[in-house]
């Protein structure tokens, strides 16, 4: 640990214990006051990924947390730097993301002073992270109490941005020069010693955590399994970032024995992996709204990605719907919600699975699964259309090996993953910046995710792919592998879904806003190799990219008004077909 001055002190002591506490990633976006942390982190043996620009820095954190499912610490100088963070923040908030901000400041002296790069950063991202804390900056040989105070506030924003909500923390940190690890005498407590800061290096946390499990009571494992018992027709519904690990087994083995249909969104952790069986569904974007009228919904994880699916919850006027949740946050923005529980999703499945007594009504999940293979014949039949869009996400799919990343960006690519890709056993890691669903910083997120899934596969449209191309430079800086497929279709292909399409001239000048851009440009500029192909070639370029050491852009022209032509034909073909079997 450097003890120069009172600066690399501080921020030593502070990083160590962040150390302990489990952190191993940090992104730092260059700047001059946030010197003592930078240099901290760089001796620390943590993991450094340098971003020049903050707005990609902090999405690719964001991706590396959401991938490796643990706090990743950012870094950036005073002023707008911090701004840039805005972002990425939100996203971390709504999408329960751990993250620890690091911001550097001025001292107090130096606020409304006209000192340059100097803005108040106090709460400035407000309600969206989970604490904020203003760090007094250092003292010369300060106490044995601050000393504790810090190490203290190191393990509570470690545990803060992971429980009860996961999210972000901000902590302000102050620092006056000089910043660098220039010597200064008698900064240094006289009570540290060089014993001291050696078993600092290898002593345990000053503070751990235990989280306690929300067990199922007895009242809500009895009343559950009262009303599932007299409702024989229920239904599942598992929306995204459903929890992980042995719940997916669990549920589908409940669904198994009540004979639920579960309508499992592309993200909920469901649809895809070794527990699938005829009781996951995938196809309801498609075959929805039907006339089979279930008596009880039970809802877990986020509101479903799929619109339709959520028009459907909102048409069943007094059908009790159950949501299962840790967290407490409100998801029904349809207001349709009559029971909220508050417990362990995995605990409650494994109490309900240890009574009997459920009585499946024997023709209701046949039913649905006879929807359910209607649609993916439809789409089989169309999927190989050249202009059917919507046919890119399933092919990718199919070749991605075993466990591989998949990160999907907003707008129609995720959407094409929740209609057109069918359930499978094989398990493949799905990610998606689903908190507040913007576009900006997803080329970012996905490459922080493949710095922990070297190989993964990024899905995006074009205009995703251009808000966020500042974000290519971490391959090379940072060795990131990925594939990149960009879905071009010159501008906002999603808006041909609306009823503005039918407007011109403002819908194509003010909504799909065509700029005529290609993308060999970007990759060349940055090093990446780059592919451009037909949809019927992805196949190969796909397969040759994946066995590559190095990224690849492959960009695939599309048709957004003929695609959406295609897609509305097949919905209806497949909506008659229900009409015709009600």
């Amino acid at each position: 640990m450097n003890t120069a001055n009172r600066n690399t002190i501080w921020s030593g002591i502070f990083v160590a214990e962040l150390k302990k506490l489990g952190l191993d990633s940090v992104c730092i976006a260059p700047g001059s006051r946030s010197t003592p942390l930078a240099a901290a982190f760089a001796e620390s043996g943590i993991r450094v990924y340098v971003h020049s620009d903050e707005r990609s820095a902090a999405y690719f954190a964001l991706g590396l947390a959401r991938a490796s499912r643990k706090p990743v610490a950012l870094v950036c100088t005073s002023g707008t730097a911090a701004a840039n963070f805005f972002p990425a923040i939100i996203e971390a908030n709504y999408g329960e993301v751990p993250l620890l901000v690091l911001t550097a400041d001025r001292p107090a002296e130096l606020r409304e002073s006209g000192a340059n790069q100097t803005i108040d950063q106090l709460k400035l991202f407000g309600d969206h992270v989970r604490w904020f804390v203003d760090v007094p900056a250092p003292e010369a040989n300060f106490s044995k109490h601050l000393f504790r105070y810090l190490q203290t506030l190191a393990a509570r924003a470690y545990e803060t941005s992971q429980s009860p909500l996961p999210g972000a923390v901000h902590l302000n940190f102050q620092f006056r020069k000089p910043l660098e690890p220039i010597n200064v005498p008698d900064d240094l407590p006289d009570w540290m010693d060089k014993p001291l800061l050696s078993a600092l290096e290898t002593a345990p946390a000053q503070v751990t955590f235990s989280r306690p499990k929300l067990f199922p009571t007895q009242d809500q494992t009895n009343f559950l399994a009262q009303i599932i018992s007299s409702s024989p027709r229920g239904l599942i519904v598992c929306g995204p970032r459903c929890p992980e690990g042995d719940f997916p087994a669990r549920i589908t083995e409940l669904a198994t024995h009540t004979g639920y249909p579960i309508l499992a969104d592309s993200l909920s952790g469901l649809r895809f992996g070794g527990h699938v069986n005829e009781n996951i569904i995938g196809g309801y974007d498609t075959f929805l709204p039907t006339s089979l009228r279930p008596q009880l919904i039970l809802r877990l994880g986020d509101l479903p990605t799929s619109a339709t699916l959520s028009d459907y919850l909102d048409s069943l006027e007094n059908v009790p719907q159950i949501h299962i949740s840790e967290t407490k946050r409100w998801r029904d923005d349809r207001f349709r919600v009559t029971h909220s529980m508050w417990v362990d999703p995995l605990l409650l499945c494994e109490s309900l699975l240890s009574r009997s007594g459920f009585q499946p009504d024997k023709h209701w999940l046949p039913a649905w699964t006879k929807l359910e293979n209607a649609v993916w014949d439809e789409v089989n039949a169309i999927r190989a259309d050249p202009d059917f869009e919507g046919g890119i996400l399933p092919d990718v799919f199919d070749q991605l090996p075993a466990d591989n990343g998949l990160f999907i960006a907003n707008s129609l690519p995720v959407r094409h993953l929740d209609q057109f890709t069918r359930p499978a056993s094989k398990p493949v890691r799905l990610f998606a910046n689903r908190g507040a669903s913007g576009i900006d910083g997803t080329l970012s997120s996905a490459l922080g995710a493949a710095a922990h899934l070297p190989g993964l596969v990024f899905i995006t449209g074009d205009l995703s792919f251009y808000h966020d191309m500042n974000g290519l430079l971490a391959i090379s800086r940072c060795g990131i592998r990925a594939t990149i497929i960009v879905i071009n279709n010159d501008g906002g292909g999603i808006f041909q879904r609306l009823p503005i399409s039918k407007f011109e001239p403002p819908f194509t000048d003010l909504f799909t806003a065509p700029h005529r851009l290609t993308f060999e440009h970007a990759a060349k500029l940055y090093g990446i190799e780059y592919v451009c192909t037909e949809k019927s070639s992805l196949a190969s370029a796909l397969k040759e990219s994946l066995a590559s050491n190095k990224s690849t852009i492959i960009e695939i022209p599309s048709n957004a008004k003929k695609f959406e032509s295609l897609r509305k034909e097949l919905n209806q073909r497949v909506k008659e077909m229900v009409i015709s079997n009600q």
